[in-house]
């Protein structure tokens, strides 16, 4: 257990970043059937509560029953769900966003360097500084004691 290191390689960060994608794309995919489920449950619902329990009957909004106007916007929000996963996640998915990543980096890189033969074309590094700090070149030596010395 504590013996041994881990050999983590690219390799297994390669496949651990698949499997963590593919594990979430799943999980897109699986909610937004149970988003269904669930639309397909409470828009028969809505229906046999309106017109078999005949709850709200006479609320008509623009002419036409309370449930349909629900049911609409649900439909409408289910459409965005829809889209969300379908569309804009195969389309702007991780390899995507690894791609955004990597152009922004590589800008920030780039500016950077500017920045940096910028900084050095403005202010040159001189070969000699204007304050040398005096360094004795001198190896160290021990220094024995003398024998007349009373205190050692």
């Amino acid at each position: 257990m504590f013996s041994k290191k881990k050999n983590t390689s690219k390799l297994d960060t390669d496949q651990r970043q698949l499997y963590e994608n593919a594990r979430a794309r799943a999980l897109q995919k699986k909610r937004l059937f149970q988003h269904f489920v669930i639309f397909l449950v409470g828009a028969v619902l809505l229906i046999v509560l309106n017109v078999v329990i005949g709850y709200q009957e006479d609320f008509m909004p623009l002419g036409y029953n309370w449930f349909v106007w629900a049911i609409l916007a649900w439909s409408f929000f289910f459409f965005i769900h829809v889209i969300n996963v379908w569309v804009t996640s195969s389309f702007m998915g991780k390899e995507w966003e690894q791609k955004q990543l990597e152009k922004l980096v590589a800008k920030q890189k780039e500016r950077i360097a500017e920045l940096q033969q910028k900084v050095d074309r403005d202010y040159p590094l001189s070969k000699e500084p204007e304050n040398p700090i005096i360094t004795d070149s001198t190896e160290p030596r021990i220094i024995e004691p003398k024998t007349t010395d009373k205190n050692y």
